[in-house]
């Protein structure tokens, strides 16, 4: 008699038997021949790119052109690229943009970008600090080996998932069945050969998303020149040697930002108000589908406050603006950024108010950053292209007091989606309310208690940095300056950096001015009052912009002067006032406190996207009485 374990087997054995019969047989059905010829090219292009071991490695070498790269947000459309590559760790990329030759490369452990007309050259190493002042700050990083996103037996499952049509090129779709069970997207591709039966042209559409690539010059060698993979400099170019670290967060950040999508601020979320977080005497409350956070107490205090709260927004800023903004922005200028955020840095401490900079301390240790990147973001060199405007007396419906501010900077780059309304109520000073971003401490956009209302417009002078940063100055004039005398003596009495200009507003006594500051200059144009950059003044007004923007703005404010409310005065914010990087517009009504809020979100600059309304009298009385309970 058969034993029971002979018989487990046997009957193990006819399953597994009837399952590969099984599969073999709904493979020859959900598969063609079509799809089992794309199959075996597939996996002959996996073990192209990445193969089973480094001795079966070949060079390849690519020429790209982007014909259409709307994935891409348009700015691959019409480039070339050629690409040079060697698994597990060897890439050249090389293009040339705007008549600039410019080429980024990896060669094993060390990374490297050129850029020919700046004659900027950086590697980045693994024995550097990341930031100058701190020698320990040496961060170690190890570079994975190239890996494509899928494993070669998954492609043996790609001919039963997709569809193949033969006859003019390949046109290749997922079938229903595999989209509906993986949760992938619409989309198909096409591929058009050439005589050597090299692929010449791919075109790739997923939902609305389209790109178009023409292939040329493919050449696959098994020779290999270690030296094609050096960074391409003339012996007289110095190349710097930076953090490695810094260049991979880059490049980290530089890929999430593909898909940075911000949402609508929907309807329904008016009259919603909820606590989402607290700490300390500090919280974050929910306020019509918007973030509102309350800081109380001492520098200290308060930075704890906002590191905890705030805490992933603020890594997340951080990120963006110093490691992709900043980093990005050095083959632009020619010069590495971090050392020169760290210039600007050594010669700014000195003019700041040490509250400020243990604040800063504060959130960094709190948020999980080091004190020097909470540092940079604080003092990055802001140059904003803005417009401010202040509206009173007979030019509004009763003589009220608008102050309007629009902020155009770096659109679609991290700062928007890391928006907050920041109700700010230190040991010492006024309280005041902050429209600015997580982990800034720093202030562009402002109102006090004492119906005191301040917005900034960047100018030039980047290099001036001997003297209080623009942020910080502002802040210092919201906590300490109860008029607008006060606001003015303050300014122009503190040393100043680049080129700026203000609009102050003070609803006590209706008047408002505009400031045009460098380190050496400083100029008051006070409302209905002339200026050489400013030709045509209005009554009751204080219209600062530039260009086609300042016409425009003093058309709309004759067109409709003695009859603004605040739907009027928020209109003026619309464009072409504004411009296409527009990502914040505020418009304040210092009288009665209350102000209007609008960020960018991924469709639409802020003036055209929803308002919500506050009013800082109601944030602060919520602040001290604490009415709101945590939401569960």
């Amino acid at each position: 008699m058969m034993g029971r374990r002979k018989l487990r087997r046997l009957i193990t054995g006819a399953v597994v038997l009837f399952a590969i019969l099984l599969a073999g047989a709904w493979y020859g059905i959900l598969t063609t021949a079509e799809s089992r010829q794309l199959g075996r090219e597939l996996v002959r292009l996996h073990d192209l790119v990445e193969p089973r071991d480094e001795a079966s490695a070949k060079t390849i070498s690519i020429r790209l052109k982007f014909l259409q790269a709307s994935a891409f947000k348009g700015k691959l459309e019409g480039q070339e690229i050629a690409l040079r590559y060697r698994w597990p760790d060897r890439l050249v990329l090389q293009a040339n943009v705007d008549g600039g030759d410019y080429a980024v490369g990896r060669d094993g452990e060390e990374v490297w970008a050129w850029a020919a007309e700046k004659q900027f050259a950086v590697i980045g190493v693994n024995d550097v600090p990341r930031f100058s002042q701190f020698p320990d700050s040496v961060k170690v990083v190890e570079l994975a080996d190239f890996s494509l996103p899928v494993k070669r037996w998954h492609l043996w499952l790609a001919p039963a998932m997709l569809e193949v049509d033969h006859e003019d090129g390949w046109k290749i779709s997922v079938r229903d069945w595999a989209r509906n069970a993986f949760d992938l997207p619409e989309g198909e591709m096409h591929l058009a050969f050439g005589n050597g039966g090299d692929i010449e042209h791919l075109e790739l559409q997923v939902g609305d998303e389209e790109v178009e690539i023409r292939i040329a010059d493919l050449r696959v060698e098994d020779s290999v020149n270690d030296q094609s993979w050096k960074i391409p400099v003339p012996e007289n170019v110095k190349v710097e040697r930076v953090a490695l670290a810094h260049l991979k967060k880059f490049s980290e950040v530089m890929l999430a930002n593909l898909d940075n999508k911000i949402a609508v601020l929907q309807a329904e979320t008016i009259g919603q108000r909820r606590v989402v977080a607290e700490h300390g005497k500090g919280r974050l409350e929910s306020i019509d589908g918007t973030r509102v956070m309350f800081l109380q107490g001492s520098p200290e205090e308060m930075g704890e406050q906002h590191g905890k709260l705030l805490r992933d927004e603020a890594r997340n800023l951080v990120d963006r603006i110093v490691y992709g903004v900043g980093v990005g922005s050095s083959i632009a200028k020619g010069r590495w950024f971090f050392g020169e955020i760290e210039e600007a840095q050594n010669r700014l401490e000195p003019f700041i108010p040490k509250p400020y900079l243990r604040e800063m301390d504060s959130l960094a240790a709190a948020a999980g950053l080091h004190p020097e990147e909470t540092r940079l973001a604080n003092f990055f060199p802001e140059l904003f292209h803005c417009t401010g405007f202040a509206l009173h007396g007979n030019a509004t419906v009763g003589g009220r007091m608008y102050h309007g501010r629009v902020l155009d900077y770096l659109r679609g780059l991290g700062l928007e989606q890391n928006a907050v309304v920041m109700v700010m109520q230190p040991d010492e000073g006024n309280a005041w309310v902050n429209v600015g971003y997580a982990g800034f401490i720093g202030s562009v956009t402002a109102m006090n208690e004492k119906h005191l209302a301040i917005g900034e417009m960047g100018g030039r002078g980047e290099g001036d940095w001997d003297g209080k940063p623009m942020a910080q100055l502002m802040r210092e004039v919201m906590e300490k300056a109860d008029t607008i005398d006060e606001a003015v003596k303050i300014m122009r009495e503190s040393p100043r950096t680049c080129v700026y200009y203000y609009v102050i507003s003070d609803a006590k006594t209706k008047r408002a001015v505009g400031i045009k500051a460098t380190p050496d200059l400083f100029e008051e144009v006070w409302s209905g009052e002339s200026h050489p950059q400013l030709t045509d003044p209005v009554e009751d007004t204080v219209l600062m912009s530039s260009g086609d923007r300042y016409k425009e703005l003093v058309k709309r404010v004759k067109g409709q002067w003695g009859k603004f409310d605040e739907g009027s005065a928020r209109d003026l914010m619309s464009r072409p006032v504004c411009m296409t990087s527009n990502i914040q517009s505020v418009l304040f009504a210092p009288d009665t406190l209350d102000f209007w809020v609008a960020n960018a979100d991924s469709d639409h600059v802020a003036s055209e996207t929803r308002y919500t309304k506050y009013n800082l009298d109601e944030l602060l009385g919520r602040m001290k009485a604490g009415e709101l309970t945590k939401a569960e």
